[in-house]
């Protein structure tokens, strides 16, 4: 048998013929890379990457260049090459100015090279075209080598075995990585930037464990693709309005709030390991994780340890947010996720209105003026002494300096221990009980000294606390005495995702929410929920508890209901159509014969064609004022969205439908990635700051 030999590798041939007429020299576009910390690279947006190209090139001091990236998020500090993030700790990133790269292992992504041997390559690139002598060999900093074949092939060998001082030798070098020139030629993404015009900012609160959705990403993360989500329906619906810079862009910064309650030597871990069962060990630290936050939240010592925590990194985000953006005209909105969303409504629920913000609601300014009437109309001590007939006793209250008000803190024990009898006592008491002074309490749950609509309450409390110490009971929300953070801005909107609001209320015992009662420092309220999040509740139905009615149906990203929905509806709609037209023909079918209609009353023949026309007016108005009720938009569902609706609910994906139980625990994870859930936040958000919705791409 003859052998076949076989053929020998081509090798690229170093001809004139391929590079003297096609290949001119100029110089490589740098583009500026960071690290995250798994060690993949990513770019900077064009625009990011301009900045620190012409920072660089400026001839300056670069440790003293610091470059503000991402949004103004992070800052790269040119000199040490670092990208530090402002807002939250993170660990800093490497960056690079990068011109060449090679092909990884790790998914077959292109790596930069450092930019000293970068510099190396180019300049032997630059003389290879300029001499026309290619095949150089060039060694990098960790002994790989990087040999130019031609313009078209450039390879990267890495030594597979131990080099002797000759250095590697060829089968010692493994399989060659692709090389690379210039960000141009290497497949990956260029960020689109973002304006550096910030229309409103965005606080989101978390809720239970240090991770946000299935895929184990913390808030940052979850946010961060929020973010960008965002930004891209803001580019594909907001086209117009951007053209005309009429929008910038809304900023979303993370709220956490989990590290400070479990981590640190003040942290529950410690407590909660050393009480722990070792059995199912992967299970009870999910646990402790997770679900015991719930408990933590209704404990009075670890729920003011959230609620701070919460409320002073709202705080401290903002004052820094002010000042890397003096000039900031938008509002502030603020997201709350599962638990996140209730610790957001207690905290808004508790604020105090006119105190250090701008924005006072108009039932708490009638209240100040109902309690300022109700000082003035107090009577002094001589004339309640006068009207009881209790004259004798004046010199004992005026060598204790006692006055109305101080008379009203007195118990029966301190009147007693001034020598008043047991009759005076029990006079003053009862009188003193029943002097109309408002509360600062009333402005939130308590019922009125003024029963008027000036002064509404936010629940009814139900006969749950009936046998408690109010002395531990908040009066306003039925939750155990907090002394509750105050925020130092305004509220815009509030929107809660999977919100397990309307439970933990009617937990507290408390019944409804009065319909005139809105947030004091927050105009607007969002309860959005997937309809199979095994976590959410209504709230709407806390106003209007003899009323059913379903919640509004969140507008698909695409500008319609999903097809098979739409198809649910046709079906439904269908044999319902069926089945009453069924009904009625039966009717007609076994009714008795319809007698003769009486002839015209001479009251109805007198009667003017104007007085007919005016109650055919009067019927239609009736008519149109029915249809208006029973249109879901219109549904008086009180003052806690300025008179809207608020109850919001997703619609499922088709798969889905299929099996509600199983996608359960996804659908309270789902908000982070929905489109749905992001164009609604947008289109509230810029309707609230008055942007016209013509624009709207649909």
């Amino acid at each position: 048998m003859c052998s076949m030999e076989a053929p020998p590798t081509p090798v690229p041939s170093n001809t004139s013929e391929m590079t003297e007429d096609t290949v001119t020299y100029e110089p490589v576009i740098p583009h500026w890379f960071y690290q995250d910390k798994k060690e993949f690279w990513h770019p900077f947006s064009k625009e990011d990457s301009d900045k620190l190209e012409a920072a660089f090139s400026s001839g300056k001091n670069p440790y003293s260049i610091v470059i503000p990236v991402c949004g103004g998020r992070y800052d790269v500090y040119l000199g040490s090459r670092r990208r530090v993030c402002v807002y939250w700790e993170e660990k800093d990133s490497l960056v690079h100015r990068c011109t060449w790269f090679y092909k990884g292992d790790k998914e077959s992504k292109y790596v930069p090279y450092e930019e000293h041997f970068s510099e190396v390559l180019e300049k032997a690139y630059m003389s290879a075209v300029t001499l026309n002598e290619w095949k150089q060999t060039l060694e990098s900093p960790s002994r790989d080598l990087v040999i130019l074949h031609n313009p078209q092939l450039m390879v990267h060998y890495q030594p597979t075995g131990i080099p002797d001082v000759w250095g590697p030798t060829p089968s010692d070098q493994g399989r060659p990585q692709t090389v690379k020139r210039g960000v141009e030629n290497i497949s990956v993404e260029i960020p689109q930037g973002e304006s550096e015009h910030i229309d409103h900012l965005v606080f989101v609160v978390h809720g239970i464990g240090p991770f946000c959705d299935l895929q184990f990403r913390n808030i940052v993360q979850c946010v961060n693709d929020f973010r960008l989500l965002s930004l891209n329906l803001l580019h594909a619906h907001f086209k117009k309005a951007e053209e005309q810079e009429q929008i910038g862009r809304v900023e979303f910064l993370p709220v956490r709030w989990h590290s400070a309650l479990h981590d640190g030597p003040t942290g529950v871990d410690n407590d909660i390991q050393r009480i722990t069962l070792p059995s199912i060990s992967l299970l009870r630290q999910l646990t402790n994780d997770t679900i015991l936050d719930l408990f933590f939240y209704n404990s009075p010592t670890h729920c003011q340890t959230i609620l701070d925590t919460v409320c002073g990194e709202m705080n401290r985000l903002y004052s820094i947010f002010k000042e890397r953006n003096s000039s900031f005209p938008g509002g502030v909105s603020v997201v709350g996720h599962s638990l996140g969303s209730l610790i957001v409504f207690d905290l808004l629920t508790n604020q105090a209105c006119g105190v250090g913000h701008s924005h006072i609601c108009g039932l708490c300014l009638q209240a100040s003026a109902l309690g300022a009437e109700a000082q003035r109309n107090k009577p002094t001590l001589s004339k309640m002494l006068e009207e009881l007939e209790l004259t004798e006793f004046s010199n004992v209250f005026q060598r204790e300096m006692i006055d109305t008000d101080s008379l009203a803190l007195c118990t029966a024990q301190d009147l007693k221990e001034l020598g008043i009898p047991l009759g005076p006592r029990k006079k003053l008491l009862n009188y003193v009980k029943h002097i109309p002074v408002l509360k600062d309490s009333d402005c939130l749950a308590q019922e009125s000294a003024h029963p008027s609509d000036a002064n509404p309450p936010l629940m009814s409390i139900g006969s749950t606390f009936n046998t408690v110490d109010d002395e531990y009971l908040d009066i306003g929300i039925g939750q155990a005495r907090i002394n509750y953070p105050q925020l130092k801005f305004p509220m815009e909107i509030f929107f809660a995702w999977g919100a397990p609001i309307g439970m933990f209320l009617t937990a507290r015992g408390l019944k409804r929410i009065n319909p005139k009662y809105k947030l004091p420092t927050c105009k607007h309220f969002f309860n959005i929920y997937h309809p199979f999040d095994p976590v959410a509740y209504r709230i709407e139905p806390m106003v209007h508890i003899n009323m059913e009615f379903e919640p509004m149906l969140i507008p698909h990203h695409k500008g319609r209901k999903r097809m098979h929905l739409e198809l649910k509806e046709g079906l439904t709609r269908m044999s319902t159509d069926i089945l009453g037209s069924l009904r009625i023909a039966w009717k007609t079918l076994t009714q008795p014969p319809v007698p003769s209609l009486p002839s015209p009353t001479a009251e109805a023949a007198a009667r003017s064609v104007a007085e007919l026309q005016h109650m055919e007016d009067a019927a239609a108005g009736r008519l149109e004022e029915a249809s208006a009720k029973e249109d879901p938009a219109h549904i008086d569902v009180g003052m806690l969205n300025g008179g809207q609706r608020f109850d919001y609910v997703l619609q499922e994906a088709p798969i889905e439908s299929f099996n509600e139980y199983l996608f359960a625990l996804q659908s309270h994870l789902c908000y982070w990635a929905s489109e749905d859930t992001a164009l609604l936040l947008l289109k509230e958000i810029y309707q609230s700051m008055d942007v016209s919705m013509d624009h709207l791409q649909q």
